[in-house]
């Protein structure tokens, strides 16, 4: 199993199905404040809830699709970061974040995020990483900046979310970009 060490006694680390308990105490937290920034099922209440959402992504990781990462600040379940999607034989991911408001602010889903297309660039060797946010989403916006990427576009009324529409902002950032960036070396031939 790994964890690999974030920033103030943070840690990221694969969220799997035996972290159902955990994860569920994490969405009580955490629900109200992400809810109009991810999808509904991934908010699912309660430890079945949480099961079943935690297997849905070990079942797509099992057929080399999305994955899904925690964030433990202090030993507590505080956010995550994930690939929604991954299309490896088209050469592209997509990759999202959330955090309770208490793990706001310190920068762990931009270095946790830099962990995720690192592995894109370099080990599976992908072209192409997006990162997608309602357009009011400042904060999620800031991230995508952070990792280099650029606004590519906006998908009008693209995200419902309680009876309204919302914009949807494009981001993404290319392989050579980020490794010429971040200094990382081209993924091998055989990947």
């Amino acid at each position: 199993m790994f964890s690999l060490p974030l920033r103030d006694g943070a840690r990221l680390a694969a969220l799997e199905v035996w972290h159902a308990e955990e994860f569920a105490e994490h969405m009580d937290r955490a629900r109200e404040h992400i809810r109009p920034w991810v999808g509904p099922a991934f908010v699912a209440g309660g430890v079945d809830g949480a099961r079943a959402t935690l297997r849905r992504y070990a079942e797509a990781q099992a057929a080399d699709g999305a994955r899904l990462y925690g964030i433990w600040r202090d030993g507590t379940l505080s956010g995550g970061v994930l690939f929604t999607d991954v299309q490896a034989a088209a050469g592209w991911c997509e990759v999202g974040c959330w955090l309770e408001p208490s793990a706001e602010g310190r920068g762990l889903v931009t270095q946790a995020c830099r962990v995720l297309l690192d592995w894109a660039f370099t080990a599976r060797g992908l072209h192409r990483a997006e990162w997608h946010c309602r357009a009011d989403n400042d904060r999620s916006a800031a991230v995508a900046a952070r990792l280099g990427m650029t606004l590519e576009g906006v998908r009008r009324e693209a995200w419902p979310y309680e009876g309204v529409r919302y914009d949807k902002q494009v981001w993404a950032v290319l392989a050579p970009e980020w490794r010429a960036a971040n200094r990382c070396p081209a993924a091998p031939a055989n990947h």
